[in-house]
C-alpha cells in the first residue's frame, strides 16, 4: 500500500508539472507590411509622376496586410487605399515647413508626407514632429503610428542630410514612442541611415533593409519570416521592401 500511495503521489505531481508547464511561443498569423518610398512631391530629382501607378499595382499583385508611405502627397493615399481593394484603415501625417508653420506643400498643393493603409481597422491614430530637426532643412520630419487591438504599425522619413540628427529622431521614435504604444510594433520606413542603424534600436529589436535606406523594424514579440525586394520600374529611387511578420503569441500547454 506504501508503494501504491508513493506511486498515485509520483504520477499526480507529475501531472501537476506538464498542466504548469511555462507559455511558450506561438507563431500568429502572418502580417505582410510593404514599405515604399515614392518620391512624389514633384520637387525632387527623383520624381517621375508614375510611382502612384507602379505602387497601386504592386499593391494589387502583393496584397500585403500593411503599406507604409514616405513622400506621398495626401491625394495618393485614396488612390492607393482602393488598390488595396478597401483598406480597413488609413491615416496620413504631413511633414511641417518651418518657414510657414504649415505643412510642406506637393508641387501640386496639396499635403506632403507619410502615410500608412492596413487591413486592420484603427482603434487609435497618433503622429506628429520631431522634437530633433535638422536647422539646414525648412521640412521637419515626421511619425505616425496606427494602433489596432494588441498590435501597432509606425511609419517615418527621417531626415536625409544629417545622420546626427536622423539618428536622435530614430531613438526618439524607438525609444519614445513605440514604448507609449504598449503592443508588439512594426516599423516600415526610409530611416536615411544606410548600414548604420548603431545607436538607433532599442534593446530587443530588429531590422531587416532594402539594401540602401529603407528598413522594416520590429519589436522583441515580432518574429520576421521572409522579405523580398521589389522593382518599382524606375518610377521612384528606391525599391519597394516586402516583410513578413509573424506575432508571437502565448500559448499554453495542457496535457488532459
Amino acid at each position: 500500500m506504501a508503494y501504491g500511495g508513493v506511486l498515485v503521489g509520483c504520477i499526480a505531481l507529475a501531472i501537476a508539472l506538464v498542466t504548469a508547464t511555462p507559455s511558450r511561443a506561438a507563431e500568429g498569423p502572418p502580417v505582410r507590411v510593404l514599405q515604399m518610398n515614392l518620391c512624389n512631391s514633384g520637387l525632387a530629382g527623383c520624381y517621375t509622376g508614375r510611382s502612384v501607378s507602379r505602387a497601386a499595382a504592386v499593391i494589387r499583385a502583393q496584397a500585403p496586410d500593411l503599406v507604409t508611405l514616405n513622400e506621398v502627397c495626401r491625394a495618393d493615399v485614396p488612390v492607393l487605399e482602393r488598390a488595396m481593394g478597401g483598406a480597413a484603415s488609413a491615416a496620413f501625417q504631413p511633414a511641417r515647413n518651418r518657414r510657414t508653420g504649415g505643412a510642406v506643400r506637393c508641387r501640386n498643393g496639396e499635403s506632403y508626407g507619410i502615410a500608412m493603409l492596413s487591413r486592420r481597422p484603427s482603434a487609435r491614430t497618433s503622429g506628429g514632429i520631431y522634437p530633433t530637426q535638422n536647422p539646414a532643412d525648412p521640412e521637419e520630419r515626421a511619425w505616425l503610428c496606427v494602433s489596432t487591438t494588441g498590435f501597432a504599425a509606425c511609419t517615418t522619413h527621417l531626415d536625409a542630410t544629417n545622420a546626427v540628427v536622423a539618428r536622435a529622431q530614430c531613438r526618439y521614435l524607438t525609444g519614445t514612442v513605440l514604448p507609449s504604444l504598449r503592443a508588439p510594433t512594426v516599423i516600415g520606413g526610409d530611416f536615411n541611415l544606410r548600414a548604420s542603424m548603431q545607436g538607433c534600436l532599442s534593446a530587443g529589436q530588429r531590422r531587416v533593409d532594402d539594401g540602401g535606406v529603407q528598413n522594416v523594424v520590429v519589436s522583441p514579440q515580432v518574429a520576421v519570416s521572409s522579405q523580398q525586394r521589389i522593382d518599382m520600374l524606375k518610377t521612384t529611387d528606391h525599391p519597394g521592401l516586402l516583410v513578413t511578420t509573424q506575432l508571437r503569441t502565448a500559448a499554453t500547454a495542457n496535457v488532459v
